[in-house]
């Protein structure tokens, strides 16, 4: 693979999950009434649409900060497995988009999972030497 496109991927896969979450998150926090529908159907306050929309939009803006990313990923998992199981539990037309952005998202936690914040110089040096002597 071309060393330009393996560099620029991380990237681009974030901006391909960032995109929807943005968008959904901020069309929850606007009030959009048939997005909000769904959390009526499941007996959950209407606070909680606003929650899931500010998780997805925090989410979403996590994912393009390269050192913020992996976390964001993780933490937009469980939003996805509770979109996944509304659209399988209440006959709601398509869990699909939600495990592929479920999958989109573990997949972007694993390749930034070591330029997380949390990394301190020293444990980043720790991982070079063990990818170098392993040889990855």
């Amino acid at each position: 693979m071309n060393a330009k496109i393996k560099k620029s991927m991380p990237t681009v896969l974030a901006a391909l999950l960032a995109i929807p979450m943005v968008l959904a998150g901020a069309a929850k926090l606007a009030g959009t009434p048939e997005l909000h529908q769904s959390f009526e159907m499941m007996g959950m306050p209407t606070w909680f649409g606003y929650f899931i929309g500010a998780c997805e939009l925090a989410g979403g803006i996590g994912l393009l900060i390269p050192r913020l990313s992996s976390l964001a990923a993780v933490a937009l998992v469980p939003v996805m497995l509770g979109a996944a199981y509304f659209h399988i539990v209440y006959a709601v037309p398509s869990a699909v988009p939600a495990i592929a952005f479920m999958t989109l998202a573990l997949i972007i936690a694993y390749i930034r999972r070591n330029q997380g914040f949390w990394l301190n110089n020293k444990s980043k040096d720790l991982i070079q030497r063990t990818k170098y002597e392993v040889g990855v």
